[in-house]
This record gives structure tokens, sequence and C-alpha cells, in this order.
């Protein structure tokens, strides 16, 4: 199957993504990556414009059915605010970074996470998608950590001040009561990678691509697909 992936939001998650496909696929796959413009996404999903990003989503649908792919994945959970509005109007199957994921913790043993990410995806609980594990994020600093990881995604890099900020906000959930840390936002492999934070950590960009390897490789059809 031909993947198609929805990147530059940011660059980092969308070499990452690349990067641990092809490591995963283990050989020759089919994949072709369109550009997307992170500034537009950050300003729609702070004002929850869904249907406007799902539009600004749609030339880029486009490119990647003109190339012959045969499914869409957005590299960046934080995108995955418009998902229901963009998979409404994608020409072809929208392949989630979220509905994966009850499964993926259901599955550990885990009930309950605590979120790393966007302001949105802290704040609603990855989208309210949750339905057999319990997500909590730091209430009080959704603003603050939000912010930062924002910051980390348009500039691709992390600083040595950030990461320790990241690991010592998961240090917290932990202490809430959180079973694991979820990396929420694509881009926090740049804070946690090489990383050992003292605690389980669940990079949700993971379990993405372990479906998308699945596509690609034939072992899974889009008719199989959770959510």
């Amino acid at each position: 199957m031909h993947i198609g992936l929805i990147g530059g939001i940011g660059v980092a998650a969308t070499v990452v993504y690349y990067q641990r496909l092809a490591a995963a696929v283990g050989g020759p796959f089919r994949l072709t990556i369109a550009h997307g413009d992170i500034q537009e996404l950050i300003r729609n999903n702070l004002a929850d414009r869904r249907a406007d990003q799902a539009r600004a989503f749609l030339p880029l649908a486009a490119s990647l059915v003109g190339a012959g792919c045969d499914c869409i994945a957005l590299t960046s959970l934080g995108a995955h605010f418009c998902y229901d509005d963009f998979a409404a109007l994608s020409p072809v199957p929208v392949v989630s970074g979220v509905a994966p994921l009850d499964a993926h913790f259901a599955a550990q043993g885990i009930a309950c996470v605590g979120l790393l990410g966007t302001r949105v995806v802290m704040r609603t609980g990855l989208y309210g998608q949750l339905a057999r594990t319990r997500a909590i994020a730091l209430t009080d600093e959704i603003e603050t950590l939000g912010q930062m990881y924002q910051e980390v995604a348009v500039a691709g890099t992390c600083t040595p001040a950030q990461r320790a900020a990241f690991v010592a906000a998961g240090a917290r959930m932990m202490d809430a009561g959180a079973q694991a840390v979820v990396l929420a936002g694509t881009d926090l492999n740049l804070a946690f990678d090489g990383q050992d934070p003292g605690y389980p950590v669940i990079d949700a960009l993971d379990v993405h691509v372990a479906l998308l390897a699945r596509l690609a490789r034939g072992d899974l059809t889009l008719a199989d697909l959770p959510g």
C-alpha cells in the first residue's frame, strides 16, 4: 500500500516518522510526503478552526492522491483536532494516530496515563477518545507546557532547559497517579529520545508508525483500522 504523509507540521516529527516507518517496514515500500504549513496549523488549532484547517489540508491530500497514495496520515497529533472534518473531506482514508492509542494502553494494562503535547491535546485528554484509560494533565501548567511544546515543534530543536522542564512535568504526573507518560506530541522525541526520565514513557508516534508499517507491508487493510 502506498502511504501518504502530511508532514512539515513540524519538520522534526516528519523526519522521525520517515526514519521509524522505514525501520518498521524493514524493506522497500511506497511513501510520499506533502509539506504542510505549521504556522497555519498553529493559528487554526489555537482558535479551534477545525473546518478551516481541514480545508487547508485538502490541496496536500490531492497532491498525495495524485502521486498514487492509498491513504493519508497526519504527522502531528495536534493536527488531529480537525481529524473528523478532514476525514470527511479527504479523497482517501485518513489513518488516525489517536484511535489506536486506547487499545494500546489497555493491552499494556495501563489504567491511567499522563499527557504531554499541545494545549488542546492535554486539555481534552486526547480529544476525549480514551474510553478504557484515564488521561491526566497538569491543569495549572497546560498553557506553559503547551507554549513550550509549540516552540519546540516550530524550531525543530529542544534546549536542555526545555528538556528538563518536560521530564519534570512527566514526573509530577507520575506522582499524581499516572502509570506512564504519553508523548502525545510528535515532536517530543526531541526531548525524550536517548533519555532515561526514571518513569515509563510511551511515544504515541511509535503506535501510529506501527500501524502504518503494517499497512505498508500489506499485513493490514484499511478495513481493519480502528476508529
